[in-house]
């Protein structure tokens, strides 16, 4: 099957997905991290990407990131790629792919999903059972958003903002919705999404991308069209990925 065009529209969220290839580690020592967040900073700051949220696995990395521009997503990853691919192989003593193909990324509706993406993202660690709390998680922005320590990498979203009044206000408010969790449901959709591909958000937002999009924004519906009265009729849209 052909893989649909990337869609990024200008000034619209986004959840990313970069695994090593065959899911091999890409982090191997504190050097790797740090100098994979350098390369992001930088190459954000030159493509106009501002970033939300973050998490460097030892095999995959998750952004929460609004682009500028239609390219700036897709033009800081590539240069993000090809700066650590070259110090991780130098310092790995390897040679080869260092990333598992193009990176995956999920427009997301920010009223309705910023802040599971973003809860979601910074609870990668504890839900993979590397540390016991966020905070003991140097590798991700929860620290950043609940007061811990400032990154300069993180641009902070309006609705994050829209958490309280002041930064003590809105870093408790923040560290109580982390707390709380998410429910089996949503992180299963995120999960889907994020490794699909597809925009995530309300019938309404959806149609809206549609109309911005040369692309599909939905997956065709799965199955045969059923027959009714002797005329065919398309099921409804399924929101599952296709296979």
């Amino acid at each position: 099957m052909a893989r649909l065009p990337r869609f990024s529209p200008p000034d619209m969220p986004v959840l990313v997905l970069q695994r090593g290839n065959n899911r091999q580690p890409v982090f191997l020592g504190t050097d790797d991290y740090l100098h994979y967040l350098d390369c992001l900073r930088m190459a954000a700051r030159e493509h106009e990407l501002s970033i939300h949220a973050y998490a460097l696995r030892p095999n995959h990395i998750h952004l929460v990131a609004t682009p500028k521009g239609a390219d700036s997503l897709s033009l800081t990853m590539q240069a993000v790629g090809r700066r650590y691919a070259r110090h991780f192989n130098r310092v790995a003593e390897r040679t080869g792919t260092l990333w598992e193909g193009r990176f995956r990324s999920a427009v997301i509706e920010p009223g309705l999903w910023m802040m599971p993406a973003m809860l979601y993202v910074e609870g990668n660690a504890v839900r993979s059972a590397d540390v016991l709390t966020p905070d003991a998680d140097r590798w991700s922005s929860y620290r950043h958003h609940a007061g811990i320590e400032a990154s300069p990498l993180v641009s902070d979203h309006s609705v994050y903002w829209d958490l309280g009044n002041t930064p003590f206000e809105r870093q408790s408010n923040y560290r109580a919705l982390m707390a709380d969790g998410l429910s089996g449901k949503t992180l299963a959709t995120l999960q889907k999404h994020a490794h699909s591909g597809w925009p995530l958000g309300s019938d309404a937002f959806l149609a809206q991308l549609e109309r911005q999009s040369t692309r599909r924004v939905q997956p065709l519906p799965k199955g045969r069209p059923r027959k009714v009265g002797g005329e065919d009729a398309l099921p409804s849209p399924s929101d599952h990925a296709p296979t």
